[in-house]
């Protein structure tokens, strides 16, 4: 691997932490009209401290911004983000739970796991590519029908898999 590929994690424009804090926000405007930072804790279930520095430096990045009331408002790019990330985890959700039919309490840890950290890029392609899928198409539909009834079988010899190439990406205990 290319030692810049696992550097690019770290270039995330933000945290899990804040992106959370960015979408705590969003909701609590929209349910409740405002938000101040007692409110982003008790949703997030942390300390009224805990939400302070994370949101402190949310507004030194320009995402968040604070009157002289102690309301929190999403800036515009703060605002821009915040649903960049909750339409990436509707994307991810829909993807893991009826194409790959993942649980709907896994899929939702795991959309949350990478919702901030996929490309604007890759989002939109897994976008098309679910809308292609669940689109009218004979094609995608009978795609989709194929791969749900497929049986992957797999016996750790890399020989006859057309994904494993030098060694078996399964790594169950069973194939070693």
């Amino acid at each position: 691997m290319d030692i810049t590929t696992w550097k690019a994690f770290d270039q995330n424009e933000i945290t899990h932490s804040a992106a959370h804090h960015l979408m705590a926000i969003a909701q609590l405007l929209s349910d409740r009209g405002y938000a101040r930072v007692s409110d982003v804790a008790r949703t997030l279930g942390i300390t009224r401290g805990s939400a302070s520095i994370t949101l402190k430096a949310l507004k030194e990045k320009g995402y968040v911004m604070e009157d002289e009331n102690k309301f929190l408002f999403l800036t515009e790019k703060g605002d821009r983000l915040s649903h960049a990330i909750q339409s990436t985890r509707k994307i991810l959700i829909k993807f893991l739970q009826d194409v790959l039919q993942v649980q709907p309490d896994q899929a939702e840890i795991d959309a949350c796991k990478v919702e901030h950290l996929i490309s604007e890029e890759t989002g939109k392609k897994l976008l098309s590519f679910l809308k292609f899928l669940f689109s009218s198409d004979s094609t995608a539909r009978a795609f989709l029908d194929a791969y749900r009834s497929y049986e992957n079988v797999c016996q750790g010899h890399t020989g006859e898999c057309g994904v494993c190439d030098t060694e078996c990406l399964l790594h169950s205990e069973e194939h070693k």
